[in-house]
């Protein structure tokens, strides 16, 4: 099994066994994120109000910001 191999690996073996999978994790990540910074940018270029979308999402970003600097933890079912 895998976790076998893991567990008998040293430290650069674990690198070594699990760089595939983070190098595709990494790339399906960011493959995702290009997808939708894409289709944010052809939104907001369609919008008859782009400096409020712009704000709006500065606001939202602003206020995350905001509460994790205050310690606000969402609660946990």
């Amino acid at each position: 099994m895998v976790v076998n191999v893991l567990a008998d690996a040293s430290t650069w073996e674990r690198v070594v066994i699990l760089a595939p999978a983070l190098v595709i994790g990494g790339g399906l990540v960011l493959g995702v994120m290009i997808l939708l910074g894409r289709a944010f940018m052809a939104t907001v270029r369609e919008s008859g109000h782009p400096r409020v979308l712009w704000g709006g999402v500065a606001v939202i970003v602003g206020l995350v910001v905001l509460l994790t600097w205050l310690g606000v933890e969402l609660p946990r079912e």
